[in-house]
């Protein structure tokens, strides 16, 4: 996109990335000149930076590496180095924007957060364009496979299809892997700059356990790899054009990789995997029996992109930020506006977006246009944006670090489970999240939050009732009453004196995939009570349910038990 004007340059160097620059003979050592030498990051911030924003952006990247996206206060403290008074206004600030949720002392990432990550995948759009590909793929090889794209001197992960098995490939979107250690990293390393190969041998010697990389086990100190056999695996890659993983990442992991090739430049738009089992197969197995199969699909895919439609232009975005005002005044020095302003900056990019000016970035957000620039200072300096030569920006996979692997794997009764809490402790009484059997004749409980009455609805997670008696079950089976009203009320059909009133919950499509309820004694509410004190704040459940479904379920099936 070219630039509005002339004062739209970059605020900022930007660092060398993978991919860019010219390709050089893998694995050749040449001498490289001081000027080629990029180093991954500044070690010191640029001035312009905004700090409340940098410091943001370390919090939610030690949430995303902490189990199950949680930490307590006094261990975001820790982990961050911050004060805890720092701590306290970033974490009021990252829940008013609901990416976390603060639950007494601990901090949880939520699911809205991953709307940054959504913003990378849909600039990408290589997930909209080649998932289908890459589950149609795993149906039929009965294996799992993933798309990846380079990240530096690493490899991220941006699509998983993936099998159900007791032994089963634990990988997320999102997921940094060190590119020597997989099966795609030699087939990105062929296109890596001299840069690249110094800032590779930099981590390397600087981090030879690959401690900074989570998502791996750390490498066995006692049998040291050498930089050479990478080099090697990346020779061969270039004249093979494709590159195997035997069990580089851990005993009896295996995986096959070819590269998807963007068809105007010839340059590797990312790379497709099939990841196997030694139970199941060799590397060689993969290479004999799997590659041919992986070669036709990637072929496919290189097809989809050279026929892929321009993305549709989406309405102008305009004034995404403008609330932070609203909420400063509401929340005082408990609301970092900084902070805000400029996670929401990376809310600017989408399909029809892939690449802004500052001019443009401006405008999506509202921000005055230094603040705009300040807030792209600060990315760019965290790795989060990366200017372009035609004076644009573009979102880079780091986004993906903010919160996304923990929060691609949450299902249907994780993204349920506060909103159900919120609502028993609002009508003090039992609120649970079912799904509709296979069979289509019973309902199965699969989220719930009781209350501490001594007369309740005693029903655990797993229980399954007849569909017909419930009121949960009206709803999913779509009966005429209920579809017609939007609810549906059961009056002691299933049990003299429990009364139960419950909506449906819709995925993207609009179709319903559960339904919430909320049940009673019927002594306690009439059931015309049930319609006018309850039914409101029911449907306001379903409907925060149904945002945090949307958002999380843009790139992926969202598991419904």
């Amino acid at each position: 996109m070219p630039a509005n004007t002339t004062n739209d340059a970059a605020p900022a160097r930007a660092a060398a990335t993978p991919g860019t620059g010219t390709p050089r003979t893998p694995g050749t050592r040449e001498a490289i000149t001081p000027a080629e030498a990029v180093a991954p990051a500044e070690t010191v911030a640029p001035a312009e930076a905004v700090a409340p924003l940098l410091r943001g952006i370390a919090v939610l990247r030690r949430l995303t590496e902490a189990d199950d996206g949680t930490l307590s206060l006094s261990g975001l403290e820790k982990a961050t180095g911050l004060a805890r008074s720092t701590v306290d206004r970033i974490t009021a600030t990252l829940a008013r924007m609901g990416y976390v949720r603060l639950d007494g002392r601990d901090v949880t990432l939520a699911p809205r957060l991953t709307e940054l990550g959504n913003a990378y995948l849909a600039a990408l759009r290589l997930p909209a364009l080649l998932a289908s590909r890459a589950d149609a793929l795993a149906d039929e090889l009965d294996e799992s496979v993933s798309l990846a794209v380079g990240d530096r001197d690493g490899i991220r992960f941006i699509h998983q299809a993936t099998r159900r098995r007791a032994m089963s490939l634990s990988f997320r979107i999102g997921d940094l892997l060190p590119a020597e250690r997989t099966a795609p990293g030699p087939l990105f390393a062929t296109e890596w700059t001299r840069a690249d190969w110094h800032r590779w041998r930099d981590r390397r010697a600087a981090d030879p356990e690959d401690r900074t990389f989570p998502a791996v086990p750390p490498r066995d100190h006692t049998t040291p790899a050498r930089d050479e056999d990478f080099e090697d695996r990346t020779a061969a890659a270039a004249t093979d054009g494709y590159s195997l993983d035997d069990q580089l990442i851990e005993p009896g992991l295996v995986a096959v990789s070819a590269p998807v090739r963007d068809p105007g430049t010839g340059r590797i738009a990312c790379v497709a995997s099939v990841v196997s089992h030694t139970s199941r197969h060799t590397a060689e197995d993969l290479r004999t029996a799997l590659l041919p199969r992986l070669r036709s699909t990637v072929r496919s895919m290189e097809n989809d992109l050279l026929t892929a439609p321009p993305p549709e232009p989406g309405t102008p975005r305009s004034g995404l930020a403008t609330w932070t005002a609203a909420s400063k005044q509401e929340l005082g020095r408990d609301f970092v506006e900084s902070l805000a302003r400029g996670l929401t900056v990376l809310t600017a990019f989408g399909e029809d977006r892939p690449a802004l000016t500052l001019t443009d970035v401006a405008k999506a957000t509202g921000l005055a246009r230094a603040t705009a620039r300040r807030a792209l200072i600060t990315h760019e300096h965290a790795g989060l944006v990366a200017a372009t030569p035609d004076r644009t920006f573009i979102l880079t996979p780091r986004v993906l670090s903010l919160g996304f692997p923990p929060l691609s794997r949450t299902s249907l009764p994780q993204i349920a489970q506060p909103h159900l809490t919120a609502l028993a402790d609002r009508v003090h009484e039992s609120a649970s999240l079912a799904v509709l059997s296979d069979s289509g004749e019973e309902i199965q409980y699969t989220a719930r939050a009781s209350t501490s009455r001594v007369m309740s609805a005693r029903i655990s997670v797993g229980t399954r009732l007849p569909a017909h008696a419930t009121a949960l079950g009206h709803v999913l089976l779509s009966l005429p009453e209920s579809r017609s009203q939007g609810y549906a009320l059961v009056d002691e059909e299933l049990e003299a004196g429990l009364r139960s009133i419950a909506v449906p919950v819709r995925d993207r499509t609009g179709r319903v995939v559960a339904a919430v309820n909320v049940a009673m004694h019927a002594a306690r509410r009439t059931a015309a009570a049930c319609v006018t004190d309850v039914l409101p704040l029911l449907a306001e459940t379903a409907s925060h349910i149904e945002a945090d479904l949307r958002v999380t379920g843009r790139f992926r099936r969202i598991p419904l038990t």
